[in-house]
């Protein structure tokens, strides 16, 4: 059987030119990168602004496992299927972070026959996005300390600094760390710490912006310090944000590329669901929908964490009105749920999967909260059994599509799409955020603990509480909240699968991100820089002298 990596390599692209002609895209609208990649303009996303909006579906999954999912393969493969069946599909994806490239996932650009390409410069540095995010919101840290070093005329106290420096890589050695050590002239010592690139309020903000001006409003708004007085400190205050936005004015423009069966693919952004938004950039989304009649997007890790804050979030933001949303599922992982161990998924165990079920049956129903038609998809590996299929098929109340995507490319997705497709045309989506944004931030909590995770309520330490109330002074309490919460389960401890019952969330810490128009609200023992494992993916990847890479995925 051939690696990824090997089947993205005896791929058949088109050069990047012919891409933008099947979305009619002329050669002035954008900036090629190589053969392959090119920036979309600014002067496209102005012409094509008058264009009625294609069919907007989101792929989302249950929680995920060991197993595997595969939710990013599904929405390649979807977006293949669509233009087997004769639709004009656009794919909007998210962008691979460099952290979990060379940490466990080995590569975050679909699977088998259902990729984006080319692999190897998506899942690497690509069209450099990240790093222009990483030196915006290190520019902006260099200029705190600079004024304090500076006889701080703002009077920051450096125990009150709420900006971490980020980096795309995981590293838990800078998670806490001093800085300013030495002598007088090597800065104002004081504790600090580093996130993750993907966690960045930058990235968050790029990923909201409707334009450059709205992206320098927002990096006008990042809350980076409060005074020894306790007034809050901007980063308009610090007067960085002109230098911020010359940093990231190619950074903004959406990234165009192709499946492996040439389809369409815009790829822009890239924050984590399980410790920020977990969704793409609002202008590739609303360029892909005026490009295509059906764009299929994502947001990350399960419908808890990722669907919730894209409805309750992004199409706040943007203004956007889902038409179906495709929830992927697979017998191995609803048989981990049911308690089987990893090591023996591929066996069938009709009895693990009924009781592993129920998860799947939560996320279902939490997406029919927010009024959009929900499709299962089974993204079926090679050992599940027909009898294993047909159950999950039965047990649902909402259409199901089996997906073979990984093994069969676009002709594995025609199912999944004439069943999304038929979905959009016989249920209206009425869709609807969660929860009312004039409803305070611990309401509005409460609210998507009770519903999404299913738990009793929420639980909130005094630094909480102090933070809430401090949010809500400064005038920030209508903003919506995202939850950093583990991945893994509906509640905020990782090892309760399935549907846990009878459990609390507890919120250890609130954080204000003003810039992106957002509250965070930590829970458990989330970390907003992730670490490596003991073997990293890192130590399987290689290079040769012909600059062929090996190992990455």
């Amino acid at each position: 059987m051939l690696t990824d990596i090997e089947i993205a390599r005896l791929a058949k692209m088109k050069k990047i030119r012919e891409i933008a002609e099947m979305l009619g895209i002329t050669e002035d609208e954008f900036e090629p990168f190589g053969y392959y990649k090119a920036k979309l303009s600014e002067s496209l996303y102005s012409r094509v602004s008058g264009n009625p909006d294609g069919k907007l579906i989101l792929v989302t999954a249950i929680n995920p496992t060991p197993a595997g999912e595969g939710k990013t393969t599904t929405s390649v493969g979807l977006a293949q299927g669509m233009a087997k069946i004769g639709k004009k599909a656009v794919l909007a994806l998210r962008e691979p972070s460099l952290g979990p490239v060379f940490g466990v996932k080995g590569g975050a650009a679909g699977g088998g026959y259902a990729q984006v390409v080319p692999m190897e410069d998506i899942n690497l540095h690509f069209t450099g996005d990240m790093h222009a995010i990483t030196s915006a919101n290190n520019l902006l840290a260099a200029l705190l300390d600079n004024s304090l070093q500076q006889g701080n005329p703002l009077g920051i106290d450096p125990r009150r600094v709420q900006l971490k420096r980020c980096l795309d890589m995981n590293d838990r050695a800078l998670r806490n760390c001093v800085i300013g050590l030495g002598g007088k002239v090597d800065g104002t010592p004081r504790q600090d710490g580093f996130i993750i690139t993907v966690a960045s309020e930058v990235m968050a903000i790029l990923c909201l912006s409707r334009d450059l001006e709205d992206l320098k409003k927002r990096l006008g708004n990042i809350l980076a310090a409060y005074t020894y007085e306790n007034k809050p400190v901007f980063a308009r205050d610090l007067n960085a944000v002109g230098a911020m936005a010359s940093l990231l004015k190619d950074a903004i423009k959406p990234n165009l590329v192709q499946t492996l069966e040439n389809t369409p693919a815009i790829i822009h952004g890239g924050p984590f669901a399980n410790i920020a938004h977990g969704c793409n950039s609002i202008r590739a989304t609303r360029l892909a929908m005026k490009l295509g009649d059906y764009v299929i997007t994502e947001a990350g890790f399960g419908s808890d964490l990722g669907a919730e804050k894209f409805f309750d979030i992004k199409c706040r933001a943007a203004g956007l009105a889902p038409d179906c949303v495709v929830i992927v599922a697979t017998v191995r992982a609803l048989k981990y749920n049911g308690g089987v161990l990893k090591s023996e998924l591929a066996a069938p165990n009709l009895d693990a999967l009924k009781k592993g079920t129920v998860n799947l049956q939560v996320h279902i129903e939490n997406m029919k909260k927010f009024g959009v038609p929900v499709v299962a998809a089974i993204n079926r590996f090679p050992a599940d059994s027909d009898e294993e299929i047909e159950f999950i098929k039965n047990f649902c109340d909402t259409p199901v599509a089996v997906s073979e995507v990984f093994t069969k490319g676009g002709d594995g997705g025609t199912e999944l799409a004439r069943i999304v497709c038929k979905t959009i045309e016989t249920e209206k989506s009425c869709f609807k955020p969660l929860y009312d944004l004039k409803l305070s931030l611990k309401e509005k909590l409460n609210i998507i603990a009770r519903e999404i995770y299913r738990a009793d309520g929420v639980n909130f330490t005094a630094a909480a509480e102090k933070a809430i109330l401090e949010t809500e002074a400064l005038g920030f309490g209508e903003l919506p909240v995202c939850v950093a919460k583990t991945q893994y389960s509906l509640s905020d401890e990782p090892t309760k699968l399935g549907k846990p019952e009878n459990f609390t969330i507890t919120v250890r810490d609130v954080k204000l991100s003003a810039g992106a128009g957002f509250v965070v609200a930590l829970t458990g023992d989330i970390m907003t820089m992730p670490g490596l494992p003991k073997t990293p993916a890192a130590s399987n990847i290689d290079v040769d002298n012909d600059g062929n890479i090996s190992g990455l995925f």
